[in-house]
């Protein structure tokens, strides 16, 4: 019998349940359900597992259209869904930033050791010396009185309108390759040029993940879509994979993010 998680990796299978689970409070509620933020791969998943359904609809919103990481609002077919609904708040960090710099690894590391879940934040944004994030309002006045320094800067909190979010403007440059298989060894060391060896020693000292998560089995097998990022070399993207040459090698397209 075919089932909706044959279209999906194992690991996979219990996100997929959460959905399921959201979509089933929506139908026997008749109301909203508003979820945490979900990065790129969970948003697919939704979108995919939900579908087109009549009954049970759904948004994506993040605080603004280019936003990496959203919150989902699934709702009943009478709801009209607003920009308020998903109950976002944005900060903008006033940090002393002639004298110390900050960047993104410090602003996370300062959020998450407060006590807070990774989905609780959404985008972390960066304009020269200009720094946001976008923060469940929930969590908002709890940030505002805990959160006093990153890194060495003192830091203030100063709440934003959605108006004043920093603009980004993510490209990725094609690039196709060749690869002996799918596996994420082989595709790191074709997309980076490095070793076998190399690639493997970046998957097993935990410094690449796929889809946000960190994978560190180099065997993992890279599908169409797949996001791939190592820390030190960036991010590079699944375009799509497009068969094999007649030496046996896959034809790979990958976008490397400028």
């Amino acid at each position: 019998m075919t089932t909706i998680y044959q279209h999906f990796r194992p690991e996979e299978k219990s996100f997929i349940d959460q959905v399921l689970n959201w979509k089933s409070q929506v139908e026997q509620s008749y109301a909203p359900k508003l979820t945490d933020f979900l990065d790129p791969r969970e948003q697919e998943i939704l979108k995919t597992v939900i579908g087109k359904n009549h009954d049970v609809q759904w948004q994506l919103f993040g605080g603004a259209h280019y936003s990496e990481r959203k919150r989902a609002l699934l709702y009943p077919d009478y709801f009209e869904a607003e920009k308020d609904d998903f109950q976002l708040t944005l900060f903008q960090v006033v940090y002393p930033h002639k004298f110390v710099k900050i960047e993104h690894p410090q602003v996370l590391g300062s959020l998450m050791s407060l006590g807070l879940k990774r989905n609780k934040f959404g985008d972390i944004l960066f304009r020269e010396e200009e720094i946001q994030f976008i923060v469940s309002k929930e969590i908002a006045d709890y940030l505002c009185v805990q959160l006093e320094s990153i890194g060495r800067a003192t830091v203030k909190l100063v709440a934003k309108g959605f108006e004043e979010v920093i603009e980004t403007n993510e490209q990725w440059q094609d690039r196709p390759i060749t690869a002996s298989s799918l596996r994420l060894d082989t595709i790191l060391a074709s997309v980076y040029n490095l070793s076998r060896q190399k690639a493997q020693a970046y998957i097993q000292s935990n410094l690449v993940k796929v889809n946000w998560t960190h994978i560190e089995n180099p065997a993992f097998e890279c599908r169409e879509g797949d996001i791939i990022s190592v820390r030190g070399l960036g991010r590079s993207k699944v375009i799509s994979i497009e068969g094999k040459t007649k030496k046996d090698n896959w034809k790979v397209v990958i976008g490397l993010q400028k």
